[in-house]
């Protein structure tokens, strides 16, 4: 795919229009769409890819979340509370809501990765909602976040809330530890090998400093959520 900046910059002036929102810094909103496949098919790109700001994103997002939760639910206990915010920001959620937007449109990816769909489009299309999270508070602050995020995310909380969404793996072994055993767990990447477009992941649980259950997948996410599951069997809190 080779394309030059400025047609992207015309390109990207239908996603402002599309959002409503007027980037500063034309340059740091592409960034948040650049995969960093891309850029080993186009060494010479002048912007990097969006890694940097999927960091920084995943961040804002969470504390917007977590602020939301804490203030528009006083009567609910740390522990459903934690479950609910893994619910709305979990990667199959953010890959819905990128993709009613559009994301898919204005994806920068290489000509390998554009012909990938299903989970790995999934992860794509999540992370780069992150990593546009980052973009929109480095150019607009927190405040545009939180309209962003209201107009998009939080209409989703009625429907996990009724079709109890949040009890997944990871959210239920988080609420069973802090109340068995009052530690969060913390997951942490252990091995990983593959292309770009063809990576597996093995993440371990960890309870303070114990290896509880590892488990692999096709992005850190889902290796995440196995890892859970096969956590709850082996501390038996199924």
């Amino acid at each position: 795919m080779r394309v030059s900046l400025e047609e992207l910059k015309n390109k990207f002036k239908k996603f402002e229009d599309l959002l409503k929102i007027s980037f500063n810094n034309k340059d740091l909103l592409i960034q948040a769409f650049v995969h960093r496949s891309f850029l080993n098919e186009n060494p010479d790109f002048p912007i990097y890819h969006n890694e940097r700001l999927e960091f920084l994103g995943d961040a804002v997002l969470e504390h917007i979340v977590t602020e939301y939760l804490y203030l528009q639910y006083p009567e609910k206990t740390e522990g459903e509370l934690t479950s609910w915010r893994a619910a709305l920001v979990n990667s199959k959620i953010l890959a819905e809501i990128a993709k009613k937007i559009g994301f898919n449109s204005f994806l920068i990816l290489s000509q390998g990765e554009m012909k990938e769909e299903g989970k790995a489009r999934q992860y794509i299309l999540a992370n780069t909602f992150e990593s546009f999270m980052g973009s929109l508070y480095l150019d607009q602050g927190l405040e545009a976040c939180k309209n962003f995020v209201m107009n998009y995310l939080m209409k989703e909380l009625p429907r996990i809330l009724k079709q109890k969404l949040f009890k997944d793996a990871k959210s239920k072994f988080q609420e069973e530890a802090q109340e068995k055993v009052e530690i969060t767990p913390i997951y942490s990447v252990m091995e990983e090998w593959g292309p770009d477009h063809e990576k597996t992941f093995v993440v371990g649980v960890f309870l303070g400093k114990e290896l509880i259950a590892k488990g692999e997948g096709s992005s850190k996410q889902e290796a995440e959520e196995k890892a859970a599951e096969k956590a709850l069997k082996v501390k038996k809190w199924q």
